[in-house]
């Protein structure tokens, strides 16, 4: 089974005026990296300098529609 990793950088600035990045790894090869800001997220997959946006309220739709009910919000 793979292991997953995230490593999160996130810039010494309040969130919403820079974006918080996570560098995601399978087995320590970097699968891409999620930029997080107030109003969308945008993955880069690795080795590509274009990213692919998603608003907050597609996003929710997306994890809604595709996502599997196993997390619970404690």
């Amino acid at each position: 089974m793979a292991t997953h990793r995230v490593l999160i950088t996130t810039p010494p600035l309040e969130v919403g005026k820079a974006d918080i990045r996570l560098d995601i790894k399978k087995d320590d090869e970097k699968l891409g990296e999620l930029r997080v800001s107030h109003g969308s997220a945008v993955w880069f997959p690795n080795g590509n300098t274009y990213g692919y946006k998603l608003s907050w309220s597609k996003i929710a739709k997306l994890f809604e529609e595709q996502g599997q009910k196993k997390a619970e919000l404690r």
